[in-house]
């Protein structure tokens, strides 16, 4: 499918040609789910914790005779039922991170890809360059483009163009080796420019 090629002046540079199997596939939900859900629990730290009844310090006396005292009976001062004891079946250090099979983390990406195209909010620019580092310069340039929340994807980063973005809100920047589902889906314009296009062509066909 042929796409418009922009430069960042909004002026047409060319066309494109998209390959189907890549940015054509049918949107499937459930796959974006399973995507993000798998991106967010890899990244979780995990680092969560509660202290077990042998985590905590205290006396391993026994608190009172077992019989005849009315009371029931007790063993440690440490348990759950008194104040500053463990905590039972608590949070423990731990990896969130599950398996994807490899085949369909690759489908998802399509998937994403494909999604930004049939709503229209792909767009393939002719380079992401700009000649000065000024975050002013590149805010009034993507403003007048009419983007607002955007993702560029560049095979490349340009030095000056990465530095001028770092400090805007809603606008990321990322390598095409970086290209993932949650950075896709969580911006409303998805943008490549033309080598991004071929390097994720050459990575997802």
């Amino acid at each position: 499918m042929k796409t418009t090629v922009i430069s960042l002046d909004n002026a047409p540079v060319g066309e494109i040609d998209l390959a189907e199997t890549v940015f054509g596939v049918p949107v499937r939900g459930d796959l974006l789910h399973r995507m993000v859900t798998w991106q967010l629990a890899k990244r979780r730290a995990g680092t969560h914790k509660t202290k077990g009844v042998s985590e905590i310090s205290g006396t391993t006396r026994k608190p009172y005779k077992q019989k005849g005292t009315g009371r029931a009976r007790q063993g440690s001062l440490r348990s759950a039922q008194f104040r500053g004891g463990a905590t039972i079946f608590g949070p423990v250090v731990r990896s969130h991170a599950f398996d994807m099979p490899k085949k369909v983390r690759k489908l998802a990406l399509r998937v994403a890809l494909s999604a930004k195209a049939a709503d229209g909010r792909l767009v393939v620019l002719d380079r992401a360059a700009v000649d000065t580092p000024k975050t002013k310069d590149l805010a009034t340039r993507l403003k007048a483009l009419g983007w607002g929340s955007v993702l560029v994807i560049d095979s490349q980063l340009d030095g000056n163009f990465a530095l001028a973005s770092r400090n805007m809100p809603h606008v990321d920047v990322l390598p095409s080796a970086g290209a993932n589902v949650y950075d896709i889906l969580r911006r409303d314009t998805l943008v490549l420019t033309k080598d991004a296009v071929e390097a994720l062509e050459a990575r997802l066909k």
